[in-house]
């Protein structure tokens, strides 16, 4: 079921229109509900794919493994829609399917993290070390591949308050039963009713994992100093492009005067992370002084201001995502693995200019 190149997602998604009459030796539409053309129920299940996207980052914390997921549920749903006996929506039945799915992935699996939360931080000093599996991070999804168009602006400040990393740290703490009800009833506004339906529980039960998710201290504390920057405001995005013009430079006194105190540097898939100004400037004139002359391309990543770090050289560095609070930036996310999430995010391998 798992496919690890983003660059395949054209196709897996075309196939869904084939599944169908090739799974069993037959049409899978249900008669009850009509005579539904390939591209007809194709298209009604399409429709639905950038939320379940975005249910199964929650739910995983690694956008490669949310579209598997999704690839997933639609060849289920696919193939089962002659049992689909419309007693709920399409969007619910597919929940239960994605739900399903997410559940059955992390049977057994280690719970992604980001490196603040495996080791206390580092110094200048420590070895970089050798880099951990893909599998123990949090990886960074682009906004448009999990967040639909709510329409209504504070749902919309909702949905991408639920992506940012820190909270997509939090979920992985719970109990994956437990992140599914928060989820649906915190993130997603789904009544306990419902959500007792697609997990096959009772609402009691429901409430009771509500509960003990939102006690969570990981969950209800603040887990990382960030505010809201969608959309962004003058004073951010005059930050943001001070930003942009120290690093370029490679200015380490602007740098620092941009930095809070407390600011974090981390570099999956490196266990290593940096706090305080200090410390990280130091890192960038030592171990990373290969940033120098990068050019910087923005983004958007988990609800953040985030960029396509390229070295020099034009090569790939990083994908960066900035978290600010307070008018200072207070962590610098820079995720390596440019191999894979330069396609993931549309990006050249190249910088041209």
């Amino acid at each position: 079921m798992k496919r690890s190149s983003v660059e395949q997602s054209s196709v897996e998604r075309s196939s869904v229109s084939h599944v169908g009459v090739t799974a069993d030796g037959g049409d899978q539409q249900g008669a009850s509900h009509g005579e539904l053309a390939q591209g007809e129920l194709a298209d009604r299940l399409e429709a639905h794919r950038t939320e379940l996207t975005g249910y199964c980052y929650r739910m995983l914390g690694s956008a490669f493994e949310a579209e598997d997921a999704v690839q997933e549920t639609m060849v289920r749903a696919w193939r089962s829609y002659d049992r689909f006996e419309g007693r709920a929506s399409l969007r619910s039945w597919l929940y239960r399917i994605a739900t399903n799915v997410c559940l059955d992935l992390l049977k057994g699996s280690q719970r992604r993290a980001r490196p603040m939360d495996l080791a206390s931080p580092s110094s200048v000093e420590t070895p970089v070390g050798t880099g951990l599996p893909e599998a123990t991070w949090i990886g960074p999804v682009p906004d448009g591949r999990v967040l639909a168009d709510a329409g209504d602006p504070a749902e919309t400040a909702v949905a991408r308050e639920s992506i940012r990393l820190a909270f997509i740290a939090a979920l992985q703490r719970l109990a994956p039963r437990q992140r599914a009800v928060l989820i649906l009833r915190e993130v997603l506004s789904w009544s306990a009713s419902e959500v007792a339906e697609l997990l096959g529980s009772s609402v009691a039960a429901v409430n009771s994992a509500l509960q003990r998710a939102r006690a969570t201290p990981a969950v209800s504390g603040d887990n990382a100093a960030t505010e809201p920057v969608q959309p962004l405001d003058d004073a951010q995005q005059a930050l943001l492009k001070r930003y942009v013009d120290a690093f370029e430079r490679f200015d380490m006194d602007a740098l620092t005067a941009l930095l809070h105190e407390d600011s974090t540097l981390s570099m999956p898939p490196y266990e290593l992370w940096l706090r305080g100004p200090e410390d990280i400037v130091k890192w960038m004139l030592g171990p990373g002084i290969g940033c120098r002359g990068s050019h910087l391309v923005p983004l958007v990543a988990n609800g953040r201001p985030a960029f396509a770090q390229y070295r020099a050289d034009g090569g790939p560095w990083a994908i960066q995502v900035i978290e600010l609070a307070g008018g200072r930036i207070t962590g610098l996310n820079q995720f390596l693995d440019t191999d894979r999430l330069f396609p993931l995010f549309g990006l050249p391998l190249r910088y041209e200019g």
